[in-house]
């Protein structure tokens, strides 16, 4: 029933959608301070129904049939943003196992041994040994019980995350000095751990070098994080990096059209964004939406998937 659905809203050739998945992270067990995140039992569940449900295709691949209007019915292409360790070691085998390919979009300033920001505050109140946190410019926190830890994580993201790059990380050194904490350094992947992705035949893909929100800064240094990043990837995988995912990823919040022209002119085959939603035929392929279904049931996940697809299309995203 789900799959006849799904056909309907999303059939072969010129009226297709492309549903897009977008992932960050694979905890291999389940995780006590964000108890609805993916871990690797319900990704595997997961997989199994995208497997049987829809056809997944490499996102490249993707791209040029949806601009030729060849996709196959309920197409669907797989991602991940960032560059995590989990991702080669949980979600990789995982998608080996499903017989499913994925592309991974890296930010390389994160590489061997790098951290992006809201990482560190959730690490930072996460293996807190206060009851209390106490941050003069940012608030006071109960980290009694895990579900104060993750309030307190979520209040900081939100309080932090539009501030300018270096003051951004200096919050963070300034969360995790009042938390008592010493924060890790192996949460994203090593320059090897990028190689030996690529070699497994999963896609790289570029997202900068800093992770910077785009609008926030100038067009010359958005080149730079935006070429610099597909540089670095492109002489350690030694092939090319078509494919770019704009941090954060809002239309007319974290990137505008003038990104969308430079990602353009610097040769990139195609781009996406965090829009919902489902791409169709004639969409601007700088601007490819995705989607996070996040429920945990076989039959709220299908009608989630439908529900994303049936939404109305909507002129270009900015």
């Amino acid at each position: 029933m789900i799959r006849a659905g799904l056909t309907v809203l999303s059939p072969r050739g010129t009226r297709a959608r492309l549903s897009v998945f977008i992932w960050h992270r694979v905890a291999p067990t389940p995780d006590p301070m964000f108890p609805g995140e993916l871990h690797a039992e319900r990704f595997a569940r997961t997989l199994g129904w995208i497997k049987r449900w829809f056809n997944v295709l490499p996102l490249d691949e993707a791209v040029r049939r949806l601009s030729d209007g060849a996709l196959p019915a309920r197409a669907a292409a797989i991602t991940f943003d960032d560059g995590y360790a989990d991702n080669l070691t949980v979600a990789a085998p995982i998608l080996q196992a499903a017989g499913l390919h994925a592309t991974f979009f890296v930010a390389t300033g994160y590489l061997d041994g790098g951290r992006m920001w809201n990482d560190g505050l959730i690490e930072a109140v996460r293996r807190s040994p206060l009851d209390v946190l106490d941050t003069p410019q940012w608030g006071r926190f109960s980290l009694a019980d895990w579900r104060g830890r993750e309030a307190a994580a979520l209040r900081l993201i939100d309080q932090i995350k539009y501030l300018e790059p270096t003051a951004r990380e200096q919050a963070v050194v300034d969360v995790a000095r009042a938390a008592h904490t010493t924060l890790p350094t192996d949460l994203m992947m090593s320059s090897t751990q990028v190689v030996q992705l690529h070699r497994l035949g999963f896609a790289i893909g570029a997202h900068t070098v800093s992770h910077p929100i785009l609008a926030k800064i100038s067009l010359p240094r958005a080149r730079e994080e935006i070429g610099g990043g597909r540089d670095v990837l492109e002489r350690l995988i030694g092939a090319r990096v078509p494919l770019f995912a704009y941090p954060n990823g809002k239309p007319g919040r974290d990137y505008l059209p003038e990104h969308v022209a430079l990602v353009s002119e610097l040769g990139f085959d195609a781009a996406v964004s965090t829009a919902w939603g489902a791409s169709a035929s004639g969409d601007d392929i700088f601007q490819l939406r995705r989607f996070t279904p996040w429920d945990a049931g076989r039959l709220r996940f299908g009608i989630r998937m439908a529900q994303n697809l049936a939404q109305p299309l909507r002129e270009a995203l900015v």
